[in-house]
């Protein structure tokens, strides 16, 4: 073992857990702003009478502003750190929503769910910086930071429905209260990390750049992306044609996909820690290829199980894509993070109105069955991939 080997060794060895476990909780409060759009629109919809042109308006000022402009505020962060803007990112991604409420004026709202998406965009990348300096480079520290991401998107609607069910679509503001908490620990958090955030790790050997593996790996990424999205759109839908038991299968297919998912996501930082990350990457995508097959061809609860190891398999590489981003371009961690957190993640959205199409001039399964190339793509892409230097 080299000594620079042995020196990232026992960096990984000294995780900060409670730093790993605030930034987690920070980034479920974050990505609770991004998961609040979907649960908005139908209440803005019916108070309205909005269109489901007008609709999907709303959703694309959420995800292709904030998918878009994340990798700027990556390069931005890898120039002047720039640890401020993940507080103030959490802040304006929760005022966005807070406001998006409080008029019934289409153009207002649109651009309240817009500065709410480009907060979420000012917050990834320096968040990620912080969790890979709070888990020392380590896998599962990682891996809890991104659950985080998951866990926020997924209680969203939890958090949304009851309170304007209650009080009406105009009952936004309250939403902002738990961006200003987590801001004002994120702030807290920042200092005690000090100068910890603006590096990645022990430099024994002059780092580089390695751009060729970070592009194959944001081809995968978006692969992955797309049927991600893909999935989360016509699912439940799908799965009520398939078993033929009405919306509550739906449902229950959705919350078994995300469910599975987010146990996916730490079981991938414990695999890597043993396996490595690239065989951990590559079992990942291997194995969701039968399972997206058996999603195409199942019916009955046999369609279920192969759901199940679908979540698992696509959700598995999810924090390892992070850090390989991050190691891949060491020199460049803003930028990677907001890659492979940012544009390479969201930028599946923009598929998804074409498999529309294609279900609605054939039929779901046909879509369903697109959606099961994806994985052999993605997983010949990863033998191309090396372990970064």
């Amino acid at each position: 073992m080299t000594i620079a080997t042995q020196a990232q060794t026992r960096y990984r060895g000294k995780a900060d857990r409670p730093a790993v476990a605030l930034m987690a909780v920070g980034h479920a409060v974050d990505d609770l702003y991004q998961g609040a759009v979907p649960a908005l629109i139908p209440f803005f919809v019916a108070a309205h009478h909005w269109s489901y042109a007008a609709a999907s308006g709303i959703t694309l000022a959420a995800t292709l502003l904030s998918s878009v402009i994340q990798p700027v505020f990556g390069v931005l962060v890898d120039r002047w750190a720039l640890s401020w803007l993940v507080p103030a990112g959490m802040s304006v991604a929760g005022l966005g929503v807070g406001l998006s409420g409080l008029s019934a004026n289409y153009w207002v709202t649109w651009l309240a769910i817009a500065l709410s998406g480009l907060g979420v965009a000012a917050y990834h990348p320096g968040a990620a910086r912080l969790a890979r300096a709070a888990s020392r480079g380590g896998h599962t520290g990682m891996s809890w930071f991104s659950l985080g991401g998951n866990v926020g998107f997924a209680l969203a609607p939890v958090l949304v429905a009851p309170l304007l069910e209650t009080y009406g679509v105009t009952a936004t503001l309250p939403l902002l209260v738990p961006a200003l908490v987590f801001a004002a620990v994120s702030t807290v958090l920042i200092r005690r990390l000090g100068s910890a955030g603006t590096t990645s790790g022990p430099r024994e050997v002059p780092a580089t750049d390695d751009w060729p593996n970070f592009g194959k790996l944001t081809f995968v990424l978006v692969v992955r992306s797309i049927q991600t999205f893909g999935l989360g759109t016509f699912l439940a839908l799908y799965v009520q044609r398939r078993v033929g038991v009405g919306v509550a299968a739906g449902d229950a297919a959705l919350t078994l996909f995300y469910g599975v998912g987010a146990c996916g996501t730490l079981l991938g930082g414990w695999l890597a820690g043993r396996w490595g990350r690239m065989r951990t990457v590559r079992i990942g995508y291997a194995l969701s290829i039968p399972g997206a097959v058996g999603m195409a061809v199942a019916s009955g609860p046999l369609l279920y199980v192969f759901i199940a190891i679908t979540a698992l398999a696509l959700y598995v590489p999810f924090s390892l894509h992070v850090t390989l981003g991050q190691d891949y371009l060491p020199n460049r961690i803003g930028t990677a993070s907001g890659v492979t957190l940012g544009l390479a993640v969201s930028v599946g959205g923009l598929a998804v109105p074409l498999l529309g199409k294609l279900a609605d001039a054939t039929n779901l399964q046909v879509a369903v069955a697109v959606l099961a190339v994806l994985p052999i793509l993605a997983f010949a892409v990863t033998l191309r991939l090396s372990e970064p230097r």
